[in-house]
């Protein structure tokens, strides 16, 4: 049985075969919790214990909401220099890049290590080293996705639309390639590497998992949606543009508009997401396309 109980020395919690053990209580149980599983984890800086409560008490706050125009939010996620996010408001939200920015020192002190002989003192001070900086980049990266969350739940939106993303293909080594003679040919991984690091570092996947729980406590909800052709297609004229991914803005004429492919991906989210994107076999009716402010959404100049 768990039991966490408070003496005059702070809180302690009683484990089944391990006993009495102290703990740093951050936060108070809330009244009529149960305590019904502790999870006992290792990092770098120290001990760490997850309690799992059960609290009968609390009301399901399931709401329903009809997507709409004005109550959505469609998301592009963007590897692009200094972007995070590219929303269908025409917001772009910033990245961190914790690792980018980190990399260096951990290959300076991963280096160091390696010289070190095994077993020595210095081998595992230097290994605490690097186990510490690995713990910094996971929270920093965490953080800013909670912060990036609060942000776009500050936007008052109460259905947000992101494209489906599958983290563990988009990192996924290339098949190598060979001749007739059985000798390797290029196949794309060494320019492959660098996105595919990109990708783990901004860590979409723990991002979109926070956003959806951070959304359910605020009675929204988080729809993940098939990306197929959003970032090739102008919203407005459903026309092929941004065929390449290094065509980054296009300058339309007749609307005297600078559009940003992130944006525009954005908005075709969130049009794929309400249903009223079209299909590449039959292009829809212009009456399915939004009828509001353009320059407002894709111009940034």
């Amino acid at each position: 049985m768990l039991l966490l109980k408070k003496n005059p020395f702070g809180f302690y919690i009683s484990l089944p075969k391990i006993g009495i053990v102290n703990v740093r209580h951050h936060r108070p149980l809330p009244d009529g919790a149960v305590l019904k599983q502790a999870q006992i984890i290792k990092k770098a800086d120290g001990w760490y214990i997850n309690l799992r409560l059960e609290d009968k008490t609390v009301p399901n706050f399931a709401s329903e909401i009809t997507p709409t125009w004005e109550n959505s939010l469609g998301m592009d996620a963007v590897l692009h220099e200094d972007d995070y996010l590219a929303t269908s408001e025409g917001v772009k939200l910033p990245s961190l890049k914790s690792f980018r920015k980190s990399q260096s020192k951990l290959a300076s002190i991963s280096k160091r290590k390696s010289t070190q002989k095994k077993g020595s003192k210095s081998r595992r001070k230097l290994a605490k080293r690097e186990a510490k900086l690995h713990q910094q980049i996971a929270r920093a990266r965490k953080d800013h996705a909670y912060n990036t969350a609060h942000a776009l739940l500050n936007t008052g939106a109460s259905v947000f639309f992101h494209e489906k993303l599958n983290p563990a293909r988009l990192s996924r080594r290339n098949k190598p390639k060979t001749d007739d003679e059985g000798k390797f040919l290029p196949n794309g991984q060494k320019a492959k590497s660098g996105l595919a690091k990109s990708w783990s570092d901004a860590a979409f996947g723990q991002f979109f998992n926070i956003l959806k729980f951070k959304a359910e406590k605020a009675g929204a909800y988080v729809i993940p949606v098939n990306p197929q052709y959003t970032s090739q297609l102008l919203p407005y004229r459903d026309e092929f543009i941004f065929t390449d991914c290094s065509i980054r803005e296009y300058w339309d004429e007749e609307y005297q508009l600078l559009i940003d492919r992130d944006l525009s991906a954005g908005i075709n989210i969130k049009r794929v997401g309400l249903d009223v994107f079209p299909t590449i076999s039959a292009i829809r009716s212009p009456e399915t396309s939004y009828e509001g402010d353009w320059g407002l959404l894709l111009s940034n100049q």
